[in-house]
């Protein structure tokens, strides 16, 4: 066992990696943080062993320790298996980060991550396509809703449509305001105005949410778009290189 120093961010790759991990500490088990690679919302948390985790490196499939039912490969009986990317070890060498590739629910109850939507919006760019997606869903249901007769409802008064709504039902106003967002982006990395360029540039993507929305595209449908341009370093983990046209493979 290395010092906790030597161990924190180690890419585990071989056996001779496992050795510099800290399975004395739980009793022959490390904690193992499973992270969507694509969104990097946390999938589940579990327990394995060396040998789970030995296992989990040849066969490039996560397999876990259970604590009451001992060794398990995920997806073993349900398909929902899961591609390992990376394996990252934390600073006391008791923990691993493991960023897979889902096929399918990580949770037993049918769900992406086991810590459900908190999961999904685990970050300012989550918190926005989850909104947009919720949005869209109000537009499809109200655009599909039958017309009802009868008598009117007490409260008949037209309720004022989010900017949000507006955008999504008005394919002109949508890529109207997406240009003039693109311009003003433009003028502010001009003027070297930093401030005005975030301003900016957090209207610009979430216009661009918003179309891409509008046609069926979401945030995750653009992340595999990224993933699969990013060329691979040692260790599988994903980088984005973004030069030229940003199909340029380094």
């Amino acid at each position: 066992m290395t010092e906790a120093s030597d161990v924190g961010g180690l890419n585990v790759r071989t056996p001779a990696d496992l050795d510099r991990l800290n399975f004395d500490k739980g009793n022959g088990l490390v904690t193992v943080v499973t992270q969507d690679h694509l969104s990097g919302a946390v999938l589940m948390v579990a327990y394995a062993d060396r040998d789970a985790l030995a296992r989990t490196l040849e066969s490039r499939e996560m397999h876990y320790t259970s604590r009451t039912r001992g060794a398990w490969h995920k997806g073993a009986t349900s398909g929902n298996t899961q591609a390992l990317i990376s394996l990252t070890a934390d600073c006391d060498g008791d923990a691993v980060l493991a960023r897979v590739r889902p096929n399918g629910p990580a949770c037993h109850e049918g769900t992406f991550s086991c810590f459900r939507d908190a999961a999904m919006a685990a970050d300012a760019l989550g918190v926005l396509d989850s909104t947009l997606a919720s949005r869209a869903a109000l537009v499809a249901s109200d655009v599909n809703q039958p017309e009802q007769s009868g008598v009117a409802p007490i409260d008949s008064t037209p309720q004022k449509p989010s900017w949000t709504v507006r955008l999504l039902t008005d394919r002109n106003l949508r890529h109207k305001k997406l240009g003039e967002e693109a311009v003003e982006l433009t003028m502010a990395c001009l003027d070297g105005d930093k401030s005005g360029a975030s301003e900016e540039g957090a209207d610009l993507i979430y216009h661009t949410l918003v179309a891409l929305r509008a046609v069926g595209v979401t945030l995750d449908d653009v992340r595999r778009v990224l993933d699969a341009r990013a060329p691979s370093s040692p260790g599988a983990e994903q980088r984005y290189d973004g030069s030229q046209d940003n199909r340029t493979k380094a």
